[in-house]
């Protein structure tokens, strides 16, 4: 057969050649950064990949509900996942500064190599991406990613974990950025609420903060091993049991009182509210910047709760004020008796969404964050969903629901 031939006529072409003639049609493969770095372990079997011979994107609107990160980074990993090529417009409309941030471009760059994903238009303040991942193709081993900035650590964790488990591989991962910064969950919120909660549902996954990072400087080490889930477990979390809560609370770079006052003002702050405490420490680590957060959790192995309120202190802001946030943020669930907070509610759609039956989980409120993760979800994986208020006012139960 004539090379010309070959080269117009796809149907006379292998597998492999045609999803790699479609890939490099629709998607800019970008090269491997020199950051990065790989040590391939054999592929493992993914239940969910789809082999993708077209050039039909998912279309995802980044404009829709809360309008943030958090769509993004759901998409991204549901492509990973099942193999669908997704397209996402108008990325964090609705945010001062939109477009893509740092910490995006690393979690999109790292998921992108791990699945041989064709990549179009990664660039720093993008309001529009492409990824459509290789079908069947994954490179996982041991990875480390240097964010360059105080990029939220935990965001991009929660991109690589259920991504890199739900697709039934491994990961020995290292990132270096902020481990606590704003409009981000704190790193103590992950090692003590989600990894638990995860791990539930089969997702398991370690966090090691091997030092602290803040803004501005950021530099903080984080070490996760991920390991694979074959496929996910259902829950129901609707009824929450009295747990006496614990505190964490860390400083760097700062007085040791600061630490302390953190601690003293949420003791205050429960007890007003009828809630005791007697499990608390203080831990000073090192930091390239000053920094300081605080967690209050109750967790259970056993149906729950997994529920827990953090804060992080700011340039002004009193260490008092840092303990009462983070206890309020805590009695919000805690008080109203329900096992999942409204930060994990919308980190379980993606886990829950995969898992195959009918999960349900109540929650005190219902975040934009939620609402958006889960329509996200529904229009990559086909899940079903309802969002319903309890019996006597006791808040929400949220059902989630995978027959394929």
């Amino acid at each position: 057969m004539a090379s010309d031939q070959l080269a117009t006529d796809p149907s006379h072409l292998g597998l492999h050649a045609r999803k790699k003639l479609v890939c490099n049609k629709v998607t800019d493969i970008f090269a491997r950064s020199r950051w990065l770095q790989l040590n391939v372990f054999k592929q493992s079997y993914n239940p969910y990949r789809l082999v993708v011979l077209s050039s039909d994107f998912v279309r995802i609107d980044g404009s829709q509900g809360e309008g943030g990160g958090q769509i993004l980074r759901t998409a991204i990993s549901l492509s990973a996942i099942t193999g669908k090529p997704v397209e996402v417009d108008n990325i964090r409309a609705r945010r001062p500064n939109p477009g893509l941030r740092s910490q995006h471009i690393t979690a999109i760059k790292v998921l992108g190599d791990l699945f041989h994903a064709g990549v179009e238009n990664l660039q720093v303040g993008a309001e529009r991406v492409r990824f459509a991942p290789s079908a069947g193709r994954f490179e996982g081993g041991s990875l480390k990613v240097d964010v360059g900035t105080a990029g939220s650590i935990p965001m991009i964790l929660m991109a690589v974990v259920p991504a890199v488990s739900l697709s039934n591989n491994s990961l020995q991962l290292e990132v270096i950025g902020g481990t606590d910064v704003k409009a981000s969950p704190t790193m103590d919120y992950v090692r003590h609420i989600v990894v638990e909660a995860y791990r539930s549902i089969g997702v398991k996954f370690s966090a090691d903060v091997v030092k602290r990072g803040y803004y501005p400087k950021g530099g903080g080490i984080v070490r996760a091993e991920i390991e694979p889930c074959r496929e996910p477990s259902t829950i129901e979390l609707l009824n929450s049991r009295s747990l006496e809560p614990k505190i964490t609370s860390v400083c760097s770079q700062l007085p040791k009182h600061v630490a302390e006052r953190q601690i003293s003002s949420a003791l205050v702050a429960l007890e007003k509210r009828g809630v005791s405490c007697s499990n608390y420490t203080a831990s000073f680590e090192t930091s390239l910047s000053p920094g300081t957060s605080i967690l209050i959790y109750s967790i259970s192995d056993f149906g729950g709760p997994y529920v827990g309120g953090d804060s992080i202190g700011e340039l002004g802001k009193r260490a008092e004020v840092v303990g009462a946030e983070a206890a309020e943020r805590f009695l919000e669930s805690s008080l109203a008796k329900v096992p999942v907070d409204p930060f994990l509610a919308d980190m379980l759609v993606m886990p829950l969404a995969l898992a195959k039956g009918r999960s349900k989980y109540r929650i005190v409120r219902v975040s934009e964050h939620l609402q958006t993760n889960l329509q996200v979800a529904r229009q990559i994986v086909e899940c079903k969903y309802s969002i319903e208020q309890s019996d006597a006012n006791r808040g929400y139960v949220v059902t989630i629901e995978n027959n394929d």
